[in-house]
C-alpha cells in the first residue's frame, strides 16, 4: 500500500537503544564476577571483555547522555555470571547494587528499562559442570536466576526479554559450546527444545512474581527469498523460513512444533527428548510481546541431496568477501543477493524486507511487536576535530525506520524500536573494528586509550527524530 503524509509516530512510543551486558560493561573478572561462555568463546584476535566499552565505570555518565539524547526506553542486559557467580546459590551483592543503581538512575531520568534476561553469557561453571544447555539442570538455574532479578528489580521493570536470538544462537560457534564427539544437528535441536522450556519458565515466574509486568523473546530474523522463479527455489525459501524462523516463533507463539519442521527432524532422527509436560508448560507460556532483531534479508536456492553440507561462516573482518552461506542438502543453499546493497562485513542491506517481514509475523501471529535491535555495523573514523560523520548509518536508520512507519501504517502493532546500539561495542566476531554505536567510544581493539564517549553524527540525528516523533525522518539531510 501507498500512503501519503509525513511519517509520525504515537506519543507514547518508545524510542530506545540498546546494549548487552557482555559487550559494553567490562570490569570482566572483578567485583565478583566469573566468566561466561560467551566471553571465553568470542574472537580472540580481537579486544577482550576485560574492559569492553567501560559501562561498569562510566555507566552515570553514559545515562547522562541517554537523557540527552532523549530516549524514551533503554535496553540492556544483565549478566548471570556478575549476580550468581556459580550459577545459582550465593547472590554477589556488587552485581545487584550495579543494576540497581543503572535501573533507579533511568526511572530518575524517565527513561523505561527494558531488561534483557538472557543475552548469551551462561556462565561457564555451569557449562563444565553439567553442559550448559545441553542438559536439562540448566532449567532449575535459569528459573532461580530469573527469580533473583525478579525480586530485586522487580518493582522498576515493566517489560522483560526472556532470551536473546535463540534462533541465532545455534549456527554462531562463538555463543554455545557442543560436544564433538555427538553429532551436531541433534544437539542443536535438543539445546533448543531445553531452551524453550527455560524461556516458558521465566514467563511463569513472572507472572507469578509481578503480573502486571510484561514479558516476551527478542528473536534475530532474516527474511528468505528465493534466488529465481524457480519453483524448487521458491520452496527453498519456504524451507529456510521454517527450520529459521517459525520453528521458533511456533514454539514460542503455539506452543507447538511446525509440523513439517517435525517430520524434517523425524526423518534426519535429530528429534529432541520431549518429556511429559514439556509440551503443556511451552503452550500456556504465551509471550505479552515479541522482540525483533533485524539486521538484514538473505537470498536462497535449491541444492540437490548430495551436495557436501556446509555451515555458516562469517565475514569477520569487514575487509574479505569471504562469507560461506550454510545449507541443507536437498531443501536450500544461502546466495548473495544481486539487488541490495551490502554492507562492509556482507550483510544485505534491506529495508522493504523489513516492512515485509513485520507484516508477514503480524500477519501470522498478531502479537504486539516492539524492534529490539536495529543498525549497522561498519568502520567509523575520528576526524581532528573529535567527530564523526556517519552518514551511511543514518541512511540506514532513516530507511528502516520509514519502512517501520510504513508497516505500522499497514497494520502491524509495534510499540517500540531501539537502535543497536547505544554506544560502540565489543563485536563478539569482530571486536571494536565493527562499530555499531550512536556514541563513540574512543579505543579500539590494541589500544584502551580514554573510553572516551564521542557523539556521533547519528546521534544528534536519532535526536531528532526522537523530539519530532518521528516527522524528521522525512528530511533527506
Amino acid at each position: 500500500m501507498f500512503y501519503s503524509g509525513k511519517p509520525s509516530f504515537p506519543k507514547d512510543f518508545l524510542w530506545s537503544a540498546g546494549t548487552s551486558a557482555y559487550q559494553c560493561e567490562g570490569a570482566h573478572l572483578i567485583h565478583g564476577k566469573t566468566l561466561s561462555v560467551v566471553e571465553k568463546n568470542m574472537n580472540h584476535k580481537y579486544a577482550d571483555p576485560s574492559v569492553a566499552s567501560g559501562h561498569y565505570e562510566f555507566w552515570e555518565k553514559d545515562v547522562e547522555l541517554m537523557k540527552e539524547l532523549g530516549l524514551k526506553a533503554y535496553r540492556f542486559s544483565i549478566s548471570w555470571p556478575r549476580v550468581l557467580p556459580k550459577g545459582r546459590g550465593e547472590v554477589n551483592q556488587e552485581g545487584i547494587d550495579f543494576y540497581s543503581n543503572l535501573i533507579t538512575k533511568l526511572k530518575e531520568y524517565e527513561i523505561e528499562p527494558i531488561v534483557t534476561i538472557y543475552h548469551f553469557d551462561l556462565p561457564q561453571c555451569l557449562q563444565e559442570e553439567y553442559g550448559g544447555w545441553s542438559s536439562r539442570k540448566v532449567i532449575p538455574d535459569f528459573e532461580e536466576y530469573c527469580q533473583v532479578l525478579f525480586d530485586n528489580f522487580g518493582q522498576d521493570v515493566k517489560y522483560w526479554i526472556t532470551i536473546n536470538e535463540q534462533s541465532n544462537m545455534f549456527q554462531l560457534p562463538y555463543l554455545m559450546e557442543f560436544n564433538e564427539n555427538l553429532p551436531l544437528e541433534k544437539q542443536k535441536f535438543e539445546m533448543n527444545h531445553i531452551m524453550t522450556l527455560a524461556h516458558s519458565k521465566a514467563i511463569h515466574r513472572l507472572r507469578k512474581a509481578n503480573p502486571n509486568a510484561k514479558i516476551g523473546p527478542a528473536l534475530g530474523i532474516i527474511p528468505n527469498y528465493p534466488a529465481s522463479p524457480k519453483p524448487a527455489d521458491i520452496l527453498a525459501a519456504k524451507h529456510a523460513d521454517d527450520l529459521r524462523t517459525y520453528l521458533f516463533m511456533d514454539l514460542y507463539m503455539k506452543g507447538s512444533y511446525k509440523q513439517s519442521v517435525w517430520n524434517y527432524m523425524i526423518h534426519r532422527g535429530v528429534e529432541p527428548t520431549i518429556e511429559s509436560g514439556d509440551m503443556e508448560c511451552i503452550k500456556s507460556a504465551k509471550p505479552d510481546f515479541l522482540g525483533i532483531n533485524y539486521y538484514q534479508s538473505r537470498v536462497v536456492k535449491y541444492i540437490p541431496s548430495h551436495i557436501e553440507e556446509k555451515e555458516l561462516k562469517l565475514n569477520y573482518d569487514g575487509e574479505d568477501d569471504d562469507t560461506q552461506f550454510e545449507n541443507i542438502p536437498g531443501l536450500y543453499e544461502g546466495a548473495a543477493n544481486p539487488y541490495t546493497d551490502k554492507t562492509r562485513w556482507d550483510w544485505e542491506i534491506d529495508a522493504e524486507g523489513f516492512r515485509y517481514l513485520l507484516n508477514d509475523i503480524y500477519d501470522r501471529y498478531e502479537i504486539p511487536i516492539i524492534i529490539t535491535e536495529n543498525g549497522l555495523g561498519t568502520v567509523d573514523e575520528l576526524t581532528e576535530n573529535n567527530e564523526i560523520h556517519d552518514e551511511e548509518r543514518i541512511q540506514f536508520l532513516r530507511d528502516h525506520l520509514n519502512q517501520l512507519h510504513l508497516a505500522m501504517k499497514d497494520g502491524v502493532d509495534v510499540w517500540g524500536y531501539a537502535v543497536w546500539s547505544f554506544m560502540d561495542l565489543l563485536s563478539t566476531s569482530s571486536g571494536f573494528r565493527k562499530r555499531y554505536g550512536l556514541v563513540y567510544i574512543d579505543r579500539d581493539d590494541t589500544d584502551i586509550k580514554t573510553l572516551e564517549r564521542i557523539n556521533k553524527k547519528s546521534f544528534y540525528w536519532y535526536q531528532g527524530v526522537i523530539a519530532s516523533d518521528g516527522e524528521t525522518l522525512a528530511d533527506s539531510e
